[in-house]
């Protein structure tokens, strides 16, 4: 009897263990969120007491009077991610489509491992190339073919107006557009190749094509990792430092909302002043970016849960 036991006995204690180790390292991550939090919070806390809420909508960045506002800040952020994400969907979409269903089979592994590879060149090369070799070429030619066409557009030409610099709002995302796609792609790829043969051999077999394979098929049954890479792409762009500070300019200026004007995104401000702030106001008002910059983050990844919960209870009902 005692022998039939003991075995038992071991792996009871064997899954307590394992369980409590692991629930070990779930608190250990919350606390060092939890402590993050309130680091920054302490941090900021002059700068809150001192502007309040109005820090959020003041544009105004004067450090030798110790006048803050993220606005600006605030605005290069959301406007480089934004364009990131607009140029990198679709590009990442069309990479991972020709990767799982139209690329042959002796393409497919070296294109993967080149754009694997593209994700692991760090973030101060992609700012040196801007700089140096995209800003210029972008400034001469593209700018200006972009300012006849799109910039003479009812609705979104002001978006495209103004002096063709090279650097700026839309340079930037175009670069950190360039580096989240690696990201995107290579997500949708794995996500992608997931999908059942099976689903994919009966569509073909009843003559759809591939879109329509891709569309119904695919997309539905691998929805939530797609919307995953994406945010992936997104985390990437809302925090990445140099590349943006290498080509937004860094100004804190607001002239208006062209995308080819110099501006400034948090973390770019964060890399410039850090170091040169002196007066214990200044100092709270970078940390007080950074809380926002958190907070940003937190907001975009719980509406990302919340798309992904309406998906999920959307397809409940109709099952």
């Amino acid at each position: 009897m005692a022998a039939e036991i003991t075995p038992k006995r071991k792996g009871n204690i064997g899954d307590w263990v394992f369980f409590n180790l692991t629930r070990l390292f779930a608190l250990v991550t919350l606390m060092m969120l939890g402590g993050i939090i309130v680091s920054l919070v302490y941090g900021a806390w002059p700068a809150i007491q001192r502007f309040g809420f109005g820090f959020i909508w003041s544009g105004e960045w004067n450090p030798p009077m110790e006048r803050f506002g993220a606005l600006i800040p605030i605005y290069g952020t959301l406007a480089t991610s934004l364009v990131a994400l607009v140029i990198a969907v679709p590009v990442s979409f069309g990479i991972a489509i020709f990767l799982t269903e139209m690329a042959p089979a002796w393409l497919k592994r070296p294109l993967g491992i080149a754009i694997e590879l593209l994700a692991g060149i760090p973030s101060i090369v992609y700012g040196m190339w801007g700089l140096l070799v995209f800003a210029p070429v972008f400034s001469k030619y593209i700018q200006p073919m972009m300012a006849d066409t799109l910039g003479k557009l009812p609705i979104i030409g002001e978006l495209f107006s103004g002096a063709a610099l090279g650097i700026g709002i839309l340079s930037a995302g175009i670069v950190l557009a360039i580096m989240t796609i690696p990201f995107i792609a290579s997500v949708m790829r794995d996500v992608f190749e997931v999908t059942p043969a099976m689903l994919k051999e009966s569509a073909y077999g009843v003559g759809a094509t591939t879109w329509e394979v891709v569309w119904n098929v695919v997309l539905p049954y691998t929805k939530v990792g797609v919307i995953g890479g994406i945010m992936l792409g997104l985390g990437r762009a809302l925090g990445e430092t140099m590349a943006v500070t290498f080509l937004i300019g860094n100004m804190n200026v607001f002239g208006g909302f062209s995308l080819f004007l110099p501006g400034n995104s948090i973390a770019s401000a964060l890399a410039n002043e850090f170091a040169e702030a002196e007066s214990p106001i200044y100092t709270a008002s970078l940390i007080e970016l950074g809380l926002i910059l958190f907070f940003i983050t937190f907001v975009v990844l719980s509406l990302s849960k919340l798309l992904l919960l309406q998906l999920t209870r959307q397809e409940g009902s109709k099952t």
